[in-house]
């Protein structure tokens, strides 16, 4: 599979939803296959909260793939031998798009918090004006989970005639409260930790020794992407082998994995990018600037594919099915689609139990 990798860079400002403004800006983006001679085999893939552009493949001297390798590739169910997929960063983000930690131009110093906030909104206009750039007009489909699904989601209702398809995994039109109140968690813990020095760490010792507060906050987020069937299986009650029961820090299976994946976070994802882009998903709402969600979902031209799953906590079933009923009442003729897989993982199942909704994902695509 042909993996290539690119930086767009853009010098008209970007007009946000809040009425600022970022100039210049980047955009990062990765492209899998080959983009056919009047370009109408693309598909667009968006990225989730902690992701990037780096959705399939590996690079030299990589061994872990990227996000979303089990779905994109030859044969696969986003196939490239078939298809030209796009994955860009978004803007906030710290894998090359601009974000706050990217030199302001006027200064040549970060943004740090004077870096605008920004919405999903935001995010989906930057990457439309990137494939404008690219002279890519008509897409076959954008597909995306969790965040991912926001940005499709959004999409479909702000550039109705862009893609033919929409497919959009475990997400919702809105984020509720129980999502904003562990991304709370995460916030507090980082905005108490004294390494964060108020948004005026180094990045480089970041990286190097990692962030205590966010590490918390990431571990209370990961309980929300599983769920506590899918725990009982992976960990049940299995005690670290080299701690004794009765060590008051000694820890549990479940415990070792969350202090790993957290501490290993912090040295990966930049709590500045962290911060803006949970604020992006807290406020996200497909209905603002409408009546109502149903006035929002009229503008809807794409077919629209729903996948939700079964043991969700973060984003339940009923919020996908919230979308395809009023979809159901409002454009009967469009054949929008729903799928509830039935998945005791939680959340993350949109990124690891690909098995079970990829014939879901082909079958859209051939609709």
């Amino acid at each position: 599979m042909k993996v290539q990798t690119k930086t767009a860079h853009f010098t008209n400002p970007l007009y946000l939803e809040s009425g600022r403004i970022i100039e210049p800006y980047d955009i990062t983006y990765e492209t899998y296959g080959e983009l056919n001679s009047d370009k109408s085999n693309v598909i667009w893939v968006t990225h989730a909260l902690t992701g990037s552009h780096h959705a399939a493949g590996t690079y030299e001297n990589e061994t872990k793939a990227g996000w979303w390798d089990a779905l994109i590739g030859s044969g696969k169910a986003l196939d490239t031998d078939k298809y030209f997929i796009i994955c860009t960063n978004v803007i906030g983000s710290c894998f090359g798009s601009t974000g706050p930690i990217s030199d302001d131009y006027a200064t040549q110093v970060p943004y740090r918090y004077k870096f605008p906030v920004v919405t999903i909104k935001d995010m989906v206009k930057a990457q439309k004006i990137l494939f404008d750039s690219l002279g890519i007009y008509k897409l076959e489909a954008i597909v995306g989970g969790s965040m991912g699904g926001m940005q499709a989601l959004q999409a479909a209702v702000d550039f109705p005639s862009f893609a033919k398809k929409i497919i959009a995994l475990a997400t919702t039109h809105a984020t509720r409260p129980w999502a904003i109140a562990f991304n709370k968690i995460a916030q507090e813990a980082l905005l108490e930790d004294p390494a964060f020095k108020k948004g005026q760490y180094d990045p480089a010792d970041i990286k190097i020794t990692g962030l205590v507060g966010l590490a918390v906050g990431r571990m209370a987020g990961h309980i929300s992407f599983l769920s506590p069937d899918s725990m009982d299986k992976k960990f049940g009650r299995e005690y670290k082998r080299t701690d004794g029961l009765y060590e008051l820090f000694g820890k549990f299976q479940v415990e070792s994995y969350l202090e790993y994946n957290g501490y290993n976070f912090t040295k990966w994802l930049d709590p500045l990018s962290y911060l803006y882009i949970t604020k992006a998903i807290n406020i996200f709402d497909l209905s603002r600037g409408y009546d109502s969600l149903e006035e929002a979902l009229e503008r809807i031209k794409s077919k629209l594919f729903l996948i939700s799953f079964e043991a969700d906590l973060l984003f339940e079933p009923k919020e996908s099915k919230e979308i395809y009923d009023i979809m159901q009442d409002i454009h009967p003729k469009q054949q929008s689609s729903y799928l509830n897989v039935n998945s005791s993982y939680g959340h993350d199942a949109f990124l690891v139990e690909v098995d079970k909704f990829e014939n879901y994902i082909r079958k859209a695509l051939d609709a």
